[in-house]
């Protein structure tokens, strides 16, 4: 065997697909993977450069790498700039930027050269970071948005699509070894094929265009559930909502609006503003009124008054958005927005987070109390504290981000089960309540046997 690798995956969900195929190559190589420091011939850091918070996390994890074995590639968002980590960590065997898998192959080769004997290097099934039952499906790298306070385009490139055919390829063979979630994630999701003119591409014998509508049309049906995230509020959407309203996808949209002040949102370089924003969410509930919508804000942006705060608090008091995550605006070496004036306090920017939230909260607290007495269907995550108790997600809560479903059952419950769950009680962003029933999944693929 050519030698075990450690591997630490920080970052978001699109750094998780790359850390995927990073040791599905090295697993096809014949590397195993280590589970502690101690038992590795080295380590693999795949680090995040989005934010300077970080940025820090992804210094200090490459800090306790070399601490604890000292032999340490870099790959990741922050490999893109080199220098902040070599500054830090000169001692790093190497640094490569987002994506690039043959450069971290070609650094792990020169400490521990790979097995050439062909009955031990065989390709294995592809390496998940997920649990079983649900996976993140990357339609797409880079953004070719340029937001003030955001540097992923210089991080990770303008945006790169995937054919449709090589996606839903990639999502059957998930489907048929046993996956009933499919998280559709990019940078942009609704731009997805515009930079491939939304050519076409096979997929089991027809032509498949790489527009997502046509895209997430051919995804739902494999019969898996289909969420789909980071999505734009493009005028297509619309017909994505409606897929929403037939029961084809999950009716779940994460979508970043980042402000409500129109002349925050000009710097910002987004666009929108509270009137449009209102009138989008109001169109898409119409159509389907079981929608839940998530989205992210950073409040303490460089100029914003107290006025366009409260503006911000007055939109999300009239949309009651279903889950809202925040965040203060930290400064990003290379982001434009960096040289903006008016420069928010630390203080001013935690308080404002802090009424933001609580508003939030209330909102929250008071949909999840209307949702007592309902069943709901619910994916289990994995088992509770108590005897018999699960936890899972509701087709409006996606892993890690949004609340989550305590519920109690017979005890023959399992991890990846889909199970209807009567709302007995309620907190700010959880559910509790008795499973009533289980539900038959049978998705419209080949099964792997044994799967």
């Amino acid at each position: 065997m050519p030698g075990k690798i450690g591997f630490v995956s920080l970052g978001c969900p699109k750094a998780l697909v790359d850390s995927e195929q990073i040791l599905t190559r090295l697993r096809a190589e014949g590397y195993e993977v280590a589970p502690t420091y101690e038992e590795a011939d080295l380590v693999v850091v795949n680090t995040c450069g989005f934010i300077t918070p970080a940025v820090e996390e992804s210094l200090d994890a490459i800090g306790e790498a070399l601490r604890e074995n000292g032999k340490v590639v870099v790959t990741g968002c922050l490999g893109a700039r080199p220098e902040v980590i070599q500054a830090r960590h000169p001692e790093v065997l190497e640094v490569t930027g987002p994506g690039e898998v043959d450069r971290v192959l070609e650094a792990v080769h020169r400490v521990l050269p790979p097995d050439e004997n062909p009955f031990t290097a065989l390709v294995p099934r592809g390496v998940k970071l997920t649990p079983r039952h649900y996976a993140y499906l990357k339609i797409a790298e880079g953004c070719n948005h340029r937001c003030s306070f955001c540097i992923i385009p210089k991080l990770r490139g303008r945006q790169r699509s995937r054919d449709a055919g090589e996606v839903l390829y990639e999502a059957y063979r998930l489907v048929s070894t046993g996956t009933k979630e499919l998280l559709v994630i990019a940078q942009d999701t609704s731009a997805y094929g515009v930079d491939l003119q939304h050519r076409t591409s096979e997929f089991q014998g027809r032509a498949v265009r790489a527009h997502l509508t046509d895209l997430v049309t051919e995804l739902a049906e494999m019969g898996a559930w289909v969420r789909l995230h980071y999505v734009y509020p493009y005028p297509h959407v619309a017909d994505l909502v409606a897929l929403m309203a037939e029961g084809k996808l999950l009716p779940y949209l994460d979508v970043p609006l980042q402000h409500a002040s129109p002349r925050i949102l000009r710097a910002m370089r987004r666009p929108g503003g509270p009137e449009a924003h209102l009138e989008t969410i109001r169109a898409w509930r119409e159509v389907c009124p079981e929608l839940t919508i998530r989205s992210t804000f950073i409040v303490g942006f460089p100029g914003e008054t107290e006025a366009e705060f409260e503006l911000l608090l007055e939109f999300l008091a009239e949309a009651r958005l279903d889950r809202v995550g925040a965040f203060t605006y930290s400064e990003v070496e290379g982001a434009e927005a960096n040289a903006l004036p008016g420069r928010v306090p630390e203080e001013v920017k935690a308080e404002r987070l802090e009424r933001l939230m609580a508003l939030q909260a209330e909102i929250s607290l008071e949909k999840n109390r209307k949702k007592i007495g309902q069943v709901l269907e619910v994916i289990v995550d994995e088992y509770g504290e108590e005897p018999g108790q699960v936890i899972g997600r509701t087709k409006g809560d996606a892993p890690g981000i949004d609340g989550r479903v305590y519920a109690m059952t017979d005890g023959t419950v399992k991890i990846g089960d889909i199970i209807r769950v009567k709302v007995t009680d309620a907190s700010t962003y959880d559910l509790y309540g008795d499973a009533v029933g289980q539900v038959s999944w049978r998705p419209n693929v080949l099964m792997v046997q044994g799967a």
